[in-house]
């Protein structure tokens, strides 16, 4: 939870702002070089090069993406599936406010639930009866 930004949105909560767009090329595409992701990235405003290099071998660093060197060529592709990343990161932010904050976490939680999507109650109602049943067992 120590890269969670709470004040971030969609993937800018778990990535900075270049990395969340070069995650999101390469979610939605088949191994890219550098070349073919600045390419993609905002074609009417180009990033440098040598950002999107560095940004890249970062996410390299930080176990994100993989690179492959194929005919003096990295191609680079996401460790996970954009899904799995989501659901690691979002049960681990969980996970910390609920051991940080315990009961008042767990508050909040049904609060905002009620508040963005209240037909979100049924689901958590059943999460929370297959875990009773599972600790039953």
């Amino acid at each position: 939870m120590s890269n969670y930004k709470a004040d971030g949105e969609g993937l800018t909560q778990f990535f900075g702002a270049l990395e969340a767009k070069i995650m999101n090329v390469l979610w939605n595409s088949k191994p890219l070089t550098i070349k073919e992701v600045q390419a993609r990235l905002e074609p009417e405003k180009s990033v440098a090069f040598n950002t999107v290099m560095t940004v890249m071998n970062r996410l390299v660093e930080k176990g994100h993406l993989r690179k492959e060197v194929k005919a003096r060529n990295g191609l680079f592709e996401p460790i996970q599936t954009k899904e799995l990343f989501l659901e690691e990161q979002t049960k681990a932010v969980a996970t910390g406010l609920i051991q940080e904050f315990g009961n008042i976490a767990v508050s909040q939680f049904v609060e905002a639930i009620e508040d963005i999507e209240p037909s979100l109650l049924e689901q958590l109602e059943k999460k929370l009866n297959e875990a009773r049943e599972r600790r039953q067992k």
